[in-house]
């Protein structure tokens, strides 16, 4: 039996906006999208549940270093919601918990239910969540069958409007779409829409549509990234986006080729005015250098891209459009 080939990973930058498919977990996702890349360092921003799909941002190389700022970024989601059982999980992954019969509902009676539920809430995790205590997940202690009190937090619910119903096979279906802040569980959202409505509910199906900044992305499956890999390793890299597509949402701060000399060596820089925060420092030909604090007319490097100390000493060139 031949043995698979081992990958040989290179260095790449950029950005690849995966349509994770149901069924694997984020890492696993990340694992197969970094392989078929070959790139030598990659990281997901936020986790999806393995029956979710949907948009998980996939950084490579430098971009792993704004990773986090979009882990805090607004999401907005399209779910259905089974009314009538619980599950240990709050979706259908998980072992059923009560049965209860299903009242009968008109949109008013569900806009009721649904309107306590927007705006900064606070909200109950799953028990089965990667949040942690002690330093361990949630979900490992529950696979244990520890008793678990999942702790609350403060989360913001934009928007948690019905679209549907139906009757499906296993009950009263409600199509749900949901825009949130970060740390917001759809799955709590929609147990506590269960037990507001006096029936319980779990997830059914659950779909990212979008991740601030990308509010309309181009996605890419699995199946057609390893298609466009088939016509060559330059083809593939045509998917990726540029470290500034994931910071268009930030300010922007330009400098020229002296400030930028001393802002890649970590030195404070004077800068124009503006509004006092975390800012995207751009060089005069539109390359992100790195984020830097603006503050009282200074810029003071918060994380600096590995190409930042060298931006005088190389020609740059123009950045190429986000898609």
């Amino acid at each position: 039996m031949r043995k698979k080939p081992r990958t040989v990973f290179r260095a790449l930058d950029g950005i690849v906006l995966l349509d994770k498919p149901q069924g694997l977990s984020s890492n696993q996702a990340l694992q197969q999208v970094r392989h078929l890349f070959r790139a030598e360092k990659g990281g997901h921003t936020g986790s999806l549940d393995p029956l979710a799909t949907g948009l998980l941002p996939i950084c490579f190389g430098e971009a792993t270093k704004i990773a986090g700022l979009l882990l805090g970024s607004s999401k907005a989601y399209e779910t259905t919601a089974v009314l009538g059982l619980t599950t240990d999980s709050d979706d259908a992954d998980g072992a059923p918990l009560l049965q209860r019969p299903v009242p009968e509902l008109d949109d008013a009676t569900i806009e009721a239910a649904l309107a306590p539920l927007r705006g900064a809430i606070r909200q109950r995790a799953p028990i089965y969540s990667a949040l942690k205590q002690g330093g361990e997940p949630l979900y490992a202690k529950a696979r244990r069958g520890e008793a678990i009190e999942a702790p609350e937090r403060d989360v913001v619910v934009h928007r948690f409007d019905l679209l549907g119903s139906e009757q499906g096979p296993d009950g009263t279906r409600l199509r749900l779409h949901v825009e949130c802040g970060s740390g917001t569980y759809v799955r709590s959202l929609v147990r506590d829409l269960g037990e507001a409505l006096g029936c319980g509910a779990h997830v059914a199906s659950l779909r990212r549509l979008w991740v601030d900044p990308f509010s309309q992305p181009r996605m890419f499956t699995l199946d057609a990234l390893r298609e466009i890999a088939a016509r060559g390793e330059a083809v593939l890299d045509g998917c990726l986006l540029p470290i500034e597509a994931g910071l268009s949402a930030f300010p922007r701060a330009a400098i020229d080729a002296e400030a930028a000399l001393r802002f890649g060596h970590g030195q404070t820089i004077d800068c124009e005015a503006g509004e006092d925060g975390l800012v995207a420092v751009y060089s005069l030909a539109g390359r992100c250098l790195g984020l830097a604090q603006r503050e009282g007319g200074k810029l003071s490097p918060r994380r600096l891209f590995r190409w930042a100390a060298a931006a005088t000493r190389e020609p740059e060139q123009p950045v190429a459009p986000s898609a």
